[in-house]
């Protein structure tokens, strides 16, 4: 496969299989920090901006919000290798910027001070970068840009909007928490529930029930995570996922128990919110990162401090 120009490999990381990986593309501005630098270029151009990275290059870059993602996602490759040296289905960290190479070199500086194992940095000029993730077998792509979340699920990639916050780093394992409808499911409830109501919804629910719900824009990350999950027992595993729904329990559980089920992905613990807030829950479960549809969740996930991406 031909790199576009601008991809610099990374030889301090033992390069993956995309085949075989779970390939995860992360843009400079999910990982790191940059609001100062992203304002700078806004306002004063990209020259100024260049300039800055440039005379900065060996100043590390503070944490951003999926930045403790990684560092879980590198954890969970550790404990793979440590059970079968031999394993290829690791998870496979790149580097998706807009920056040009000489600016970038900040960018490759702070993720080996840090020791994040990025494979690759592809510094791209092109308007949509998210014309790469495909042929790199991408299967997760965060952004902190609307615009190219959703250009990349328009080409089919599972792919999230990170809000910039003060992200409290948390311990492993990796825990991964899903919303249900329009993120693991699709929206064919939701749209329902909008049309009809709570009552409209509820009732396609129960006629419904031994129908599993359609594949959400998350569906083929979450397949893969759980396959990794089920390397090792339920105790072992360096992976815990947690679906966290509005859907009530007792009226529209059954259908989402179901349908994961059929697709044969164990999930470690579902919450049934019934509308309530999600933030409490969050809290407790404290998530790497926690995927939603809805931007009201979304803040609520914020306020606790949880590391949050917005599925448009």
């Amino acid at each position: 496969m031909a790199e576009p120009e601008g991809t610099v490999i990374n030889t301090d990381v033992k390069q993956k299989d995309p085949s075989e990986a779970l390939v995860i593309a992360v843009t400079t501005r999910a990982i790191f920090n940059l609001e100062e630098e992203h304002k700078l270029y806004l306002e004063k151009g990209k020259e100024e901006y260049t300039r800055h990275q440039k005379s900065n290059q060996d100043k590390p870059l503070q944490p951003g919000t999926a930045f403790a993602f990684i560092q879980a996602a590198q954890y969970v490759n550790k404990k793979i290798l440590e059970s079968n040296p031999a394993e290829k289905d690791l998870f496979d960290i790149l580097v998706l910027s807009n920056n040009s190479p000489e600016s970038g070199v900040r960018i490759i500086n702070s993720t080996k001070h840090y020791g994040l194992e990025i494979s690759k940095f592809c510094f791209v000029s092109d308007e949509d970068s998210t014309q790469y993730l495909k042929s790199h077998g991408v299967k997760l792509f965060l952004s902190a840009d609307r615009t190219d979340v959703c250009n990349a699920l328009r080409r089919g990639v599972s792919a999230a909007l990170v809000f910039q916050q003060e992200v409290q780093a948390p311990s492993t394992p990796l825990r991964v928490v899903f919303d249900g409808d329009a993120v693991l499911f699709s929206d064919e409830t939701d749209q329902v529930f909008r049309e009809q109501g709570l009552e409209g919804a509820v009732q396609y629910e129960r006629a419904m029930e031994a129908v599993p719900m359609g594949e959400g824009p998350l569906k083929a990350f979450a397949m893969h995570l759980g396959k990794m999950r089920n390397k090792f027992s339920q105790e072992k595993s360096p992976i815990r996922t947690y679906l966290v729904t509005a859907r009530s329990g007792r009226d529209m559980g059954i259908r989402a128990i179901k349908t994961l089920r059929e697709w044969g992905l164990a999930i470690d613990e579902a919450f049934f919110m019934d509308g309530a807030p999600k933030g409490p829950i969050l809290a407790q479960i404290q998530p790497h990162i926690f995927f939603d549809d809805g931007l009201h969740n979304i803040q609520g996930a914020r306020n606790v401090g949880v590391p949050s991406a917005w599925v448009p």
